[in-house]
């Protein structure tokens, strides 16, 4: 028994010796091969940091940003937000009527011309002055308005920036204050009392039209509103700034041409088509909010005739005016020029799918654009 006990603990010392040098065999190969393996991982890891650099210095020699400064990043979200806040201003500012104003106002100071030595620099400033100081007060006024019709606009017109909450209502009332006392403030600097006169009246009859106080907001009216529109459109924008060109530039008498009175009246009828027309796409919202237009009351496909009609007659004098005329030239173009306008604006007519609100608003731009050729 104990000799095979004393057998048993030789070997296994033996055995012993052998795993302890078997061990430390393995962990040399093991080190060995991580230490190989970590020197070559090191060194791709090298070779790509090398060949990274050599082209971020390459794309910066060609002027190329890197891609992963993020100073690129925040100019291209900078320069994203600039567009989208100047896209919703843009459509702030209902630029038709912006482009109406400035060239009625451009317009009515050529008929103050009388002869080629008038187009000079005082001619450019007077004209400018003018513009600019009617423009602000135009967002004014457009401002406003859609600062009380933010529910009305959700239905009728979801693009405007307050409807669609684009813009906060703060900073609808932040625009409209600044435009109006930058309006103010050019009129008062310039000294015009024409210009002046006619950006306050403009303001007054802007006012009552859109705000919600007692005795106001008379756009509620269709007859109020249309007279509005018919004072500024027609009657201030081409005797003030008549005024302005012919009294306060030129150091004239005050006197009202032939050309000037038939401009006013002629302006009148499109006046009165717009006022009328641009509540016809709008029939929805101003039904919802007690809105008394005259589309609401008569319906649409009768003011829409109603407005095709009286654009025709208006051609119709301009033809009548324009034969009468002793310039050959001058009878020809406009006889010739009115007759195709009414050709168009009639065939454009009866095309209108008055079922469809995104083809009556493309026929209302139509109207505008008409209003742009007879300026």
């Amino acid at each position: 028994m104990f000799e095979n006990i004393g057998s048993y603990g030789v070997g296994s010392v033996s055995r012993c010796r052998g795993w302890k040098t078997m061990e430390k065999y393995c962990m040399e190969r093991s080190q060995q091969y991580f230490l190989k393996h970590y020197v070559k991982e090191i060194g791709e890891r090298s070779t790509f940091y090398r060949r990274q650099n050599r082209t971020l210095l390459v794309n910066a020699a060609a002027g190329h940003p890197f891609e992963s400064d993020p100073g690129a990043y925040n100019q291209n979200s900078i320069w994203d937000s600039f567009k989208n806040g100047f896209d919703a201003f843009y459509r702030f500012s209902r630029p038709h009527t912006v482009i109406g104003t400035a060239l009625s106002i451009v317009s009515v100071s050529l008929l103050s011309v009388e002869k080629l030595s008038d187009f000079s620099p005082l001619f450019i400033t007077g004209v400018l002055e003018a513009v600019v100081a009617a423009l602000f007060m135009n967002i004014y006024i457009v401002g406003l308005n859609q600062l009380y019709d933010i529910d009305i606009d959700k239905v009728n017109k979801p693009y405007l920036p307050l409807a669609s909450g684009e813009f906060s209502v703060v900073t609808g009332i932040m625009i409209v204050l600044s435009f109006s006392i930058m309006s103010f403030f050019l009129g008062w600097i310039v000294g015009s009392w024409p210009l002046f006169w006619a950006l306050f009246i403009s303001f007054v009859l802007g006012t009552a039209y859109s705000i919600k106080l007692p005795m106001l907001r008379w756009k509620r009216s269709a007859v109020v509103a249309a007279m509005c529109i018919l004072a500024v459109r027609a009657v201030i924008v081409q005797l003030a700034f008549f005024l302005h060109m012919q009294t306060h530039v030129y150091k004239r008498p005050a006197t009202f041409s032939r050309p000037l009175i038939f401009a006013t009246a002629f302006m009148s009828f499109f006046s009165v088509v717009i006022a009328l027309f641009k509540d016809i796409p709008d029939i929805d919202g101003d039904k919802i909010y007690g809105i008394q237009s005259f589309t609401v009351r008569l319906g649409q496909k009768r003011v829409f005739w109603i407005c095709i009609s009286l654009l025709l007659m208006a051609y119709g004098v301009a033809i009548l005016v324009g034969a009468s005329s002793g310039f050959l030239w001058s009878k020809s173009i406009t006889v010739l020029g009115h007759t195709i306008l009414s050709l168009i604006l009639w065939n454009q007519a009866n095309s209108v799918d008055l079922n469809s609100k995104a083809a009556i608003t493309s026929f209302y731009m139509f109207i505008w654009k008409a209003q742009y050729n007879e300026i």
